[in-house]
């Protein structure tokens, strides 16, 4: 992916019509060598209206194949979700008590596009392209005890419009076994 360096792209940062799920359009100037992003500047961001979060933890998720799908998982931490390279499908559903329970919002995610995840809220992934590599920054670190909230990532109530099928996307077991969206508790969120 070649990114013009004379483009007029400015970082942005824009509230979803999921609550506290932002999306950030980032800088990434780029020439015949390849390109450059600040991905995540905390002090630019919150100027915007990012909500502060303490970082703790960086994952990375390298992913081979087109078709994998990941997900959907709502930890007990906030995320700010990037690509290293590549392209993904993106799917956020809100599991939180209230109004928006099971609001679904999409984007895909290039390097030019991070999301920012509040608590209680699902992510998922599907890769568009080989050799992905996802990364997501936390602020509070993994461990075998946390407990998550998990939904279907085919539930035809969430009405998902996945770019590759089931019948052709790469999942885990554990993945594909999540509950549907009806058979979950929503979550207490402070």
């Amino acid at each position: 992916m070649v990114f013009d360096p004379t483009s007029n792209t400015v970082l942005k940062v824009t509230e979803s019509v999921i609550p506290g799920l932002y999306e950030i359009d980032l800088v990434v100037p780029g020439d015949n060598r390849g390109w450059f992003k600040e991905n995540y500047q905390q002090a630019k961001m919150e100027a915007l209206g990012l909500p502060h979060f303490e970082i703790v933890q960086n994952n990375i998720s390298f992913n081979a194949e087109v078709g994998v799908t990941r997900g959907l998982h709502a930890e007990p931490w906030v995320k700010f979700i990037s690509v290293a390279n590549g392209r993904v499908f993106g799917v956020w559903v809100d599991l939180r008590k209230g109004d928006n329970f099971g609001k679904t919002l999409t984007i895909e995610i290039t390097p030019g596009k991070a999301v920012f995840v509040p608590l209680g809220v699902a992510n998922g992934f599907q890769t568009l392209e080989p050799n992905v590599t996802y990364t997501y920054l936390v602020n509070a670190h993994w461990s075998p005890e946390a407990k998550y909230t998990l939904v279907n990532l085919f539930d035809p109530d969430l009405n998902i419009d996945w770019p590759i099928p089931k019948d052709r996307a790469i999942v885990s077991a554990k993945d594909a076994g999540h509950p549907l969206l009806k058979d979950i508790t929503p979550m207490e969120v402070n």
